[in-house]
């Protein structure tokens, strides 16, 4: 364990960001007008001169150096979801024997990488290995230290050589770029001459389990696929709600500070950590950024959260649902719209214009949730969300949009052209031509709605612990940005500009409303209700991820030049052949710890067992109970090999398509099921079996003691 930070001998305000290259210390370290060229830059204003890059690199290299950093690395994010890089020192020979410390503009800003085993999604033959990696220079560098020294990391986008996205963060650019364009024509359309750039940005709140290292080294489940795939609930697990925002324990006190310490270091502006629902579950959540900044930051997050837990005896799972019986581990993707100029676009305001701009946003964002749902649950759709989606600690599998009563009353007015009494000391008067003025409190929270309105952002609670959220943010601005072009078109040859604002506000909530729901989303009747309405109800990773393949979504990727066809169709690809990966590993665990440890110990103790009934009865003694005991577990270690050889069959069957759908459907239709078949002979079986004969650790130990 490390020694404890030392926040008096280096306060925060020196801590934060000392590892990262972030504006402020480009300032102190480029020549003005160099800095000044990098900001328009990062505006987007004009691209990157090699001069400049030259300048950039050799401060950047200076200011690492100087902090005891050998090498640098182009720090990208493949499709695996997880982060890539490759090292490369800073030395170079001098030819006599010597070395200088060299990077240039054309290092920083371009770098080469074999992409041969990366998933591709067949955009590249595997002989085909050129990568491609370019900075990200809205994206600040960072050093990581670790075990290997000091690594400047700069964040870059990864892509072919024949040009095509292989990573989570150029479709992501792109869509940000796209919506910037939208949402920039809907300002000037509504008579904004000053804002130059709009930005979405995003607080991702993270959860995650801690576990003793000693007993997770023990469970070959959760060191081979993050989650405990047998596992009986002990007598107590989160029913009484003491764990939720509880007193924080010491050894996580002492993780938190030192975790807290890492990631101010790099400039993730780590703010709110708290006990969440589950024992032994927590929650990490950064303040707003840029959405690029804001992925890269969550990345370093969940591997930060892992590497800190270690050092202190523990390990993290981010996985969705390490535990059955227990709430699982979201990502909660809080989203808005920021301008260059300090607006918020989805704040109500408090005067007319502001409040049309507004209404304008969250309708448009209305109908992109409803029209564009399915892509939207396919951005959630990996097999870890399987078990935790539509469940009571999470949103259910139906897309809807949570406004609260007061916000979905005006829109609703707006519709019938009706006046609106607002709930509190004023009437908003809503005619033909005037727009209300909003209270600034206008919903509550939701929890059970995947898409919630909070204020002056919604919450994408969908998203699965362990996911980059470069995705979900990726095709949430593409749909919004579609809808926004839209209106765009219609408000750009207005005449009239208020009376069209509440034509197309009329208009579109009226043909999209049916989306909104600000009830319980767990409830039997919401179900019923959905399907009423028509909202699609997609319930697995396999029934979500075909929506990437069709015209529609193809056609508005395309559109917005966000992902090519090839991209989208590679993208359904890598994911599904995921899944099958996942539950192909999780099986094949299952079959394996049940052969060589669980059905021997089951047996071990039935038969110890029989052995003290018969010496009991040897001296007269009633054995019955002892015989009674000794039988259902008989039965149930015969069960368990049973519904093992099923389980050895029903895996084989499913590897056997080639076509990568079909492979997937049957992981689904007859893996899964026989995987819970097995698993609920097992955790039966634990429940009689004397504890020195189970040979793992148990529920108690993994969620209750730290």
């Amino acid at each position: 364990m490390h020694d404890p930070i030392d926040f008096e001998a280096m306060p925060i305000t020196e801590l934060f960001g000392c590892n990262c290259f972030s504006n402020a210390v480009m300032r102190e370290w480029l020549p003005k007008t160099t800095y000044n060229e990098l900001l328009a830059v990062q505006a987007g204003e004009k691209e990157m001169a090699l001069s400049v890059a030259d300048v950039v690199a050799d401060a950047m290299k200076a200011w690492a150096i100087e902090k005891g950093a050998t090498h640098f690395t182009h720090w990208f994010h493949p499709l695996t979801g997880l982060t890539a890089e490759k090292h490369d020192s800073f030395i170079a020979p001098t030819g006599d024997g010597k070395v200088l410390m060299e990077f240039s503009g054309k290092e920083l800003i371009k770098g080469e990488s074999d992409a041969s085993s990366f998933p591709s999604g067949g955009l590249r033959a595997t002989f085909e290995a050129r990568g491609y990696t370019a900075w990200d220079v809205t994206s600040p560098a960072f050093l990581k230290q670790d075990s290997i020294g000091t690594t400047l990391c700069i964040p870059t986008a990864f892509f072919s050589y024949y040009g095509h996205a292989l990573d989570k963060k150029v479709p992501l650019l792109r869509s940000m770029d796209s919506l910037n364009k939208q949402a920039m024509r809907i300002l000037r359309a509504l008579g904004n001459g000053t804002t130059k750039r709009i930005i979405t940005t995003v607080g991702p709140e993270q959860e995650y389990f801690l576990v003793d290292k000693k007993y997770f080294d023990e469970r070959p489940d959760l060191m081979l696929t993050g989650r405990t795939v047998f596992g009986s609930m002990p007598a107590k697990g989160q029913e009484m709600e003491d764990h939720y925002y509880g007193a924080i324990n010491a050894r996580v006190a002492a993780f938190m500070r030192e975790l807290n310490a890492e990631l101010w270091k790099m400039g993730v502006t780590a703010k709110t950590q708290h006990n969440e629902v589950a024992p032994n579950q927590f929650e990490l959540a950064p303040i707003f950024s840029m959405t690029n900044v804001a992925v890269d930051a969550n990345q370093l997050a969940m591997e930060t959260i892992k590497k800190v837990a270690n050092r202190h005896g523990m390990e993290a799972l981010l996985h969705e649902k390490p535990f059955a019986g227990v709430n699982g581990s979201g990502k909660h993707n809080n989203w808005s719209l920021a301008t260059d100029d300090g607006l918020n676009l989805l704040e109500p305001g408090e005067n007319p214009d502001s409040n049309a701009r507004f209404l304008l946003f969250i309708t448009a964002i209305v109908e992109a949730v409803d029209r564009y749902a399915p892509l939207l649950r396919a951005s959630a759709a990996i097999a870890g969300n399987d078990h935790r989606l539509g469940a009571n600690e999470a949103p259910p599998a139906i897309i809807s949009v949570f406004f609260g009563d007061q916000l979905s009353d005006i829109l609703e007015r707006i519709v019938d052209g009706k006046a609106h009494s607002a709930k509190g000391s004023h009437t908003i008067e809503l005619g033909v031509t005037s727009i209300p003025t909003l209270p600034i409190d206008i919903s509550d929270r939701n929890r059970t709605s995947p898409f919630a309105f909070t204020g002056n952002k919604f919450e994408f609670r969908m998203v699965g612990s362990s996911q980059s959220i470069a995705t979900p943010n990726t095709y949430l601005n593409t749909a919004v940005a579609d809808v926004l072009s839209e209106f765009a078109d219609k408000l750009e040859s207005a005449n009239d500009r208020i009376a069209v604002i509440q034509d197309i506000i009329r208009e579109s909530y009226s043909k999209h409303r049916r989306v909104v729901f600000n009830g319980n989303g767990y409830s039997d009747e919401w179900l019923k209700e959905a399907e009423r309405r028509g909202l699609p109800n997609i319930r697995s990773t396999v029934d979500a991820l075909p929506v990437l393949l069709q015209k529609e979504t193809i056609e508005l990727f395309e559109r917005h030049k966000v992902l090519s066809r090839a991209e989208a169709e590679s993208r359904f690809h890598i994911y599904l052949e995921k899944y099958s990966k996942q539950i192909n590993i999780e099986a094949g665990v299952m079959i394996d710890m049940s052969k060589r440890m669980l059905f021997p110990a089951i047996g071990a103790f039935a038969a110890s067992l029989a052995r003290d009934s018969g010496s009991l009865a040897a001296i007269g003694a009633s054995s019955a109970a002892l015989e009674k005991r000794a039988r259902r577990l008989a039965e149930l270690s015969g069960e368990v090999y049973d519904e093992t050889d099923r389980l050895e069959k029903a895996l084989l069957e499913a590897q056997e398509p080639d076509e990568a759908f079909s492979q997937a459907k049957a992981y689904r239709d007859r893996v899964v099921p026989q995987m819970a078949a097995l698993r609920a002979k097992v955790d039966a079986a634990e429940k009689l079996v004397e504890k020195k004969y189970w040979p793992l650790p148990t529920y108690e130990e993994l969620l209750f003691k730290l």
